[in-house]
């Protein structure tokens, strides 16, 4: 080797030896964690848990499900948007993501500092009722309303849940008082046991407390009745024309993420859901299973943040109740 040939070689071996010791290794080189940023028992967590062993395989690495609920799943999202260890990722609803930031001006994170890595579900939300509450459809609870106070339940000030009511409000002229959780599954408890008289909750947690009676159904948000549930009627279908919501699903990262590991992440993810028992599991607990590639999940929170943004709006001071 000559004088030339060996002073390359030896610049180029300094220039892989420079690099951080995670850049020259394949990504994953340590467990993946999966932030969900509600308490355990909602949709979030039913979702993590129900794929974390199958990603797991993929991945050849663990992957730790870590609950981190409060101040409606921004909490969880400000964690992960901040991590720099590109393992660290947050499975959550993505519409709660996409609203966090038009309500609250001191959240540690903007969405600009999360990506999309893929949606893995949908369901739509259930507006339930305590058994005892004496109405059984939107026009009952809006008559109701006018003699005494309808409390609802939601996973948080700012979560789809809550703006949803907001929204029917808005339209039916439905009077009502919002008391906030720190996520889905005690909003859910508190309502079965009469301490609120309503929720707007996620199907794969809402169900089962239907089916079971300790809840009774009033609509379900989906645009069209839905297989999912063929009894019930939709919100829309009793006077608030063209509604829609329901619980996204779906895996963000922090933008600082490499391409790379994120797209192999996205496989991993969408492998494991889409599996026989994984899907036949989320279908049996209310939800369909519908990816989206980085690109289009990106496209989707923008979409949701504008939807939203023209209710907060509308709402004004009445955002937390009728006033």
């Amino acid at each position: 080797m000559d004088r030339r040939s060996f002073g390359m070689a030896a610049l180029g071996m300094a220039g892989i030896l420079a690099q951080p010791v995670s850049a020259q290794q394949a990504w994953p080189n340590r467990p993946v964690k999966i932030i969900v940023p509600f308490a355990p028992g909602g949709s979030s967590d039913f979702i993590a848990r129900l794929i974390s062993n199958a990603v797991s395989e993929a991945l050849g690495q663990p992957v730790i499900v870590e609950n981190k609920p409060g101040n409606a799943g921004n909490l969880g999202a400000g964690l992960v948007a901040q991590s720099t260890d590109n393992h660290t990722v947050m499975l959550s609803d993505i519409g709660s993501l996409a609203i966090g930031p038009l309500i609250a001006n001191d959240l540690p994170f903007k969405l600009k500092d999360l990506q999309g890595v893929t949606m893995l579900g949908y369901s739509p939300h259930l507006l339930a009722a305590h058994p005892a509450l004496p109405a059984n459809s939107i026009a009952e609870l809006v008559a109701l309303s006018k003699s005494r106070s309808i409390n609802v339940a939601s996973a948080g000030s700012g979560s789809p849940n809550h703006l949803g009511v907001v929204e029917i409000a808005q339209v039916t002229g439905l009077r009502w008082q919002h008391i906030p959780y720190k996520g889905g599954a005690q909003a859910l408890t508190d309502t079965m046991s009469g301490v609120a008289d309503l929720i707007l909750n996620g199907m794969v947690a809402t169900k089962p407390m239907i089916d079971s009676g300790k809840l009774k159904l009033i609509g379900v948000s989906s645009a069209k009745p839905t297989a999912l549930i063929p009894s019930g009627k939709t919100i829309a279908e009793q006077g608030v024309a063209g509604f829609e919501s329901g619980t996204y699903q779906g895996v963000t990262a922090p933008a600082t993420m490499p391409a790379d590991a994120v797209a192999k992440l996205a496989s991993a993810l969408q492998k494991a859901i889409g599996a026989g028992d994984a899907t036949k599991r989320m279908n049996e607990a209310g939800a369909d299973v519908v990816t989206m590639t980085p690109k289009e999940l990106n496209a989707f929170i923008d979409k949701e943040a504008a939807r939203w943004d023209k209710v907060i709006k509308s709402a004004g001071a009445n955002l937390e109740g009728t006033k």
